[in-house]
Order: C-alpha cells, then sequence, then structure tokens
C-alpha cells in the first residue's frame, strides 16, 4: 500500500501582492480582490533556477540521506508542461546533484495543479510493480513561473514558486493511500488558457466536478465525506474552498488554508507544502483520514485520501 516516507519544502523569500501590482498589471479592484477576498497577501519568488529550487527542497528531505541508491524513480511533477527554455532539463540536473544514480527519470504533467496527486498514484504503481520491497520513488513537486503565463491566472490566484519534495514507499509505518480519483474535464482542442469562454465552463463545473473526485476517492477509502479529518487543498484562493466546504457538507476549519496567504499558490506542490505543516503543527493524529485535493488548468480534479 503507497505511503509517504517524508516531505520537505522549500519556500523562497516572499513577495507583498500589492508590490507585484506593475509587474503583472494589476489594477487596484484586482489587488483588492486577491489580497481581501481571496486571502493571497504575500508570494514565494526566487532568484534560483527551477533545478536550485528544487535540490533545495530536496536536501532538507532528512529521508532521503544515506538512501540514494535506494531511489529507483525519480518524477517530476509539473503544474505546467514547460517549466524551462530548452534544452534545459532541470530534473536531470537535480539527479545528478542528488547522486540518484539508480533512478530512473520521469515526468508528468498535463493535470495541471492536480498533477502532484497524479504523481503519487504513478509512483505507487511503479513501486508495486518493481518488485524490490526497499525501493522508494522520489517525486519533485512545483514550477518556476518563468513566462508572463504562469505567473498568475486571471481573477483566480498567484503563482508561487515554493517545491515540494516527496519520498514515496510501496508500504509503510503511517499514512498510507486509501483512495485515489482523478477526472479530466478538457477540451478536444487542448487549450487551457483561461478564455472568457472557458473560464465561464470551468466556474460552471468547478464545485460538482470536485465533489465528484472527493466523493469518488473517499468512496475507493471506504469511508464518507464526513469522516475526513482534516482537507489538504492547493491554495488557489479562499472563497473556492469555503464553498467547496459548504458544497461537501464540512465546516470550515477542516479545511487548512494557513499557507494560503503566506507562499500563493505553489502550483501542484501546495498539498505537500500542507501536509509538512500540519504535521509539525501536530494537527494529524495516528488514524486520521485526510484529504489531499486540487483542480487544474484543462478541467482536471484530483482528490487522495490517505491515513496517518
Amino acid at each position: 500500500m503507497t505511503a509517504l516516507v517524508a516531505v520537505s519544502s522549500h519556500l523562497p523569500e516572499t513577495v507583498a501582492v500589492a508590490d507585484l501590482q506593475e509587474s503583472l498589471g494589476l489594477d487596484e479592484q484586482q489587488v483588492r480582490r486577491f489580497t481581501r477576498l481571496y486571502g493571497l497577501d504575500r508570494i514565494c519568488k526566487s532568484d534560483l533556477s527551477e533545478a536550485q529550487l528544487l535540490i533545495a527542497a530536496a536536501e532538507k528531505l532528512d529521508g532521503l540521506r544515506g538512501q540514494e541508491d535506494r531511489v529507483r524513480y525519480l518524477i517530476r511533477a509539473k503544474g505546467m508542461r514547460t517549466t524551462a527554455p530548452y534544452p534545459i532539463s532541470p530534473v536531470h540536473e537535480v539527479r545528478e546533484a542528488l547522486n540518484l544514480r539508480h533512478a530512473t527519470t520521469l515526468s508528468v504533467a498535463d493535470h495541471g495543479c492536480a498533477t502532484g496527486l497524479l504523481a503519487m498514484d504513478v509512483a505507487g504503481t511503479l513501486l508495486a510493480a518493481d518488485g524490490d520491497p526497499d525501493a522508494l520513488a522520489l517525486i519533485l513537486a512545483g514550477d518556476k513561473t518563468f513566462t508572463p503565463f504562469t505567473q498568475w491566472v486571471r481573477d483566480t490566484s498567484i503563482m508561487g514558486e515554493g517545491m515540494a519534495a516527496i519520498l514515496v514507499a510501496a508500504d509503510g509505518d503511517r499514512d498510507h493511500v486509501r483512495g485515489y480519483a482523478s477526472r479530466i474535464h478538457g477540451r478536444d482542442d487542448g487549450v487551457i488558457d483561461l478564455t472568457p469562454e472557458i473560464a465561464k465552463d470551468a466556474r460552471r463545473i468547478y464545485q460538482d466536478a470536485l465533489a465528484e473526485v472527493v466523493g469518488a476517492a473517499t468512496g475507493e477509502a471506504g469511508i464518507g465525506v464526513a469522516d475526513i479529518d482534516l482537507v489538504l487543498p492547493h491554495n488557489v484562493n479562499r472563497v473556492s474552498w469555503t464553498v467547496a466546504a459548504k458544497n461537501l457538507g464540512l465546516p470550515n476549519d477542516r479545511f487548512f488554508l494557513d499557507n494560503l496567504g503566506a507562499t500563493g499558490h505553489c502550483f501542484c506542490a501546495d498539498p505537500f507544502i500542507n501536509y509538512q505543516t500540519v504535521t509539525e503543527l501536530g494537527l494529524l493524529k495516528p488514524g486520521d483520514k485526510y484529504l489531499m485535493t486540487a483542480a487544474g488548468l484543462g478541467q482536471t480534479f484530483a482528490a487522495m485520501v490517505l491515513e496517518h
């Protein structure tokens, strides 16, 4: 049964949303919406390269030290299809820097900010088929906002450059994956840009699509939505999760949103950054069922139930 062994993150210095107004081309109304309504305050930004940011996250992973030869798979979870200009390959730079000489290296994408959960499922599948009970997978999640397109999602969120490193085993003592569901409500032409038409459609289906994957994941885990002790969402904005809480019939305080104002929306790294924070705060007890959930550009929705 797929298990989280360890999670670490690297959160760069932050910039106030108001200080990004000129570079993002925001007007005063948009700044007020992002800060007062959506709960975004400061955004992680860094001069480091994508590879340097990922290495910084992985080097904080205590469970990796001395276990490098056990890492059979290095999986790059990308919120965006392209995260560095050709021919640069950040994930191979990371592989060399961490001395992961036995690791098969691959990337997963096209699930937007839900790609981190896809990477968890891929890691579990690969490890289950590997045959070596000591084998590990290392997932690297998060993106560098190196183009204007990646820096913010109009009227939705502002993107941060926090990164997460996730060490996964085929089995373990805690944090087992109990259920996973993912659905893509994409377009035949593959367009993910939030044009007015696409944005309208995304708003129309968002809450029902999210509730459907949450229900599917909890059903696979053999529990009801009401049995979820804590929700670790992606940090898109406060409004979307306030509505989701009502739609799912969960109290607002079961959604961990403390990092939203402190980091910005760090692509598919958010649920894992939130996991690290809640474990450090002691908010998860043995046996607690918690939900990681996210939605991504291209109308992708995912949910994963784990048991601490």
